[in-house]
């Protein structure tokens, strides 16, 4: 059961309503999460400039998706896990990632592993790092400009991620058939 109100553009604060339009028209729907975001102008908003933000940086498309992965699972999001799983397969992702992710499996790929280590670190000890695991980082291929991206891909997911827990948001009809449980 949903605890927050899920906005449509008539319902939502003035604030929102432009921020929703621009969801519907990048998505095709305007996708639950938003519809809660919504609700809070500022909030929403600053999702999708963090979002934007974390797409621009220096990961590609795999990389991309470890990070919102690992953090969407470690967190238990049962919202965010379905649709980051159908973006990984609009963005073409291998599909022995995303299984591996949503199974909190080694990545075959050690670079990638690497990265979702160092995730899952920040994330565990809330940006706790020793030295050595950021040279276990480092010797992988990434340098101190993707620990400041990780942080800012967690800062999306969890705007994302909390909400969703608070509010129990439904699962949109085209990210259903990648439900998840933990």
């Amino acid at each position: 059961m949903t605890t927050l109100k899920v906005h449509t553009i008539e319902s939502a604060p003035e604030g929102s309503k432009a921020l929703l339009e621009q969801s519907l028209k990048s998505n095709g729907m305007i996708p639950g999460l938003h519809g809660v975001l919504a609700g809070a102008p500022g909030i929403l908003e600053a999702y999708q400039n963090i979002h934007k933000l974390f797409t621009d940086t220096s990961f590609d498309k795999d990389e991309l998706t470890v990070v919102w992965q690992t953090i969407n699972v470690e967190h238990e999001c049962h919202y965010c896990v379905p649709a980051h799983t159908a973006i990984a397969h609009m963005m073409k992702v291998d599909e022995s990632i995303t299984e591996a992710l949503r199974n909190e499996t080694p990545l075959e790929n050690p670079k990638l592993e690497a990265l979702r280590t160092m995730t899952l670190t920040i994330v565990r000890n809330r940006g706790n790092v020793n030295q050595e695991e950021l040279n276990a980082f480092y010797e992988a291929g990434y340098g101190e400009q993707q620990i400041l991206e990780i942080i800012l891909g967690l800062s999306q997911k969890i705007i994302s991620n909390y909400t969703n827990h608070i509010a129990n948001t439904a699962v949109d009809a085209p990210f259903q058939k990648f439900s998840w449980k933990k």
